[in-house]
């Protein structure tokens, strides 16, 4: 029987990939981490003697604990109260959690898959399992989880992008599009947003956000107009330019002195989608990195 060290050892090695598993599965940092230490108590309890790959066997278990997850997840999204959006990544994120191309966009696609087609996706196209162990995982002969992955990666085909946006550029259009957006500057944010763009906001029913997309240019003209009107008692404030999910962003304070994410899809120099996250439980951990790296004084609260 190898030594306990060894075991702990092999489960810290895979630890980093099965955080990012359970993550693109769940969309919840919390919820991933939950399942790691369900898969840990699992493989403190299995015969390791008989586990031929350590990887393999972990990445069955946390697959599973994800599927059984979804569930419930799935149900609780159904009652949600407004837009549902990942709790987001912050960069710089975990080291762990970075290492994949997965952007929020792409998240979202996820979001319409079955939980089967969910994970052999991410299995086969994303973690590169071989699709024998992907079938093992999914308790599915490899001929069904060979269709399910493709039936996967037609229906989320739209949602990766076509090309990257350099990280200068994303940097530069998140920045005019605060300073657009805040000030109810509609010839820039004209100049900015693509014709079909689509803004969505999560505030959980917890904080004040847009209950429904708001879908096309002019109807976020219009928006954005409003909110440049309405009387406020402090200027939106500009945190931390960064990347969320994947993608350029930015945190912020609002005129309401709450905390938000803002996450831009950008594609040929336009903005064709945009993700404000101001649900607090989904932002434990952007203001935790926020305060780590906070001057003395401190960033408001």
């Amino acid at each position: 029987m190898p030594p306990p060290e060894a075991g702990a050892d092999a489960f810290t090695q895979q630890r980093p990939r099965l955080l990012r598993l359970a993550y693109r599965m769940l969309g919840s940092s919390a919820e991933a981490e939950d399942i790691l230490q369900e898969a840990w108590i699992r493989w403190q309890g299995a015969d390791q003697d008989g586990v031929r790959s350590a990887p393999a066997f972990l990445t069955r278990v946390v697959t599973r604990l994800c599927l059984d997850q979804l569930g419930s997840a799935r149900a609780r999204r159904e009652s949600y109260v407004g837009s549902w959006l990942p709790e987001p990544l912050y960069e710089p994120e975990p080291e762990e959690m970075r290492a994949d191309e997965i952007t929020l966009t792409l998240m979202l696609a996820l979001e319409r898959l079955s939980p089967l087609e969910r994970a052999a996706f991410l299995l086969h196209d994303v973690f590169e399992v071989p699709l024998p162990e992907v079938a093992t995982a999914l308790g599915r002969d490899p001929a069904a989880a060979r269709q399910l992955a493709a039936r996967a990666r037609a229906h989320v085909k739209e949602a990766r992008p076509r090309y990257a946006v350099a990280p200068a550029e994303g940097e530069r259009i998140a920045a005019a599009f605060f300073q657009a957006s805040t000030t109810g500057d509609l010839e820039a944010l004209r100049g900015l947003l693509a014709e079909g763009v689509v803004l969505q906001s999560d505030g959980g029913g917890k904080v004040t956000a847009f209950l429904n997309p708001i879908l096309g240019l002019e109807k976020a003209l219009r928006l954005f107009a409003g909110l440049a009107r309405k009387p406020h008692d402090r200027p939106a404030e500009l945190l931390r330019a960064c990347r969320i999910d994947g993608l350029p962003g930015y945190v912020s304070r609002g005129r309401d002195g709450l905390l938000q994410t803002t996450a831009l899809a950008i594609e040929d120099g336009r903005i064709t989608a945009i993700y404000i996250t101001r649900n607090p439980e989904k932002l434990r951990q952007v203001a935790a990195a926020l305060a780590a790296t906070a001057p003395p004084d401190g960033l408001p609260s």
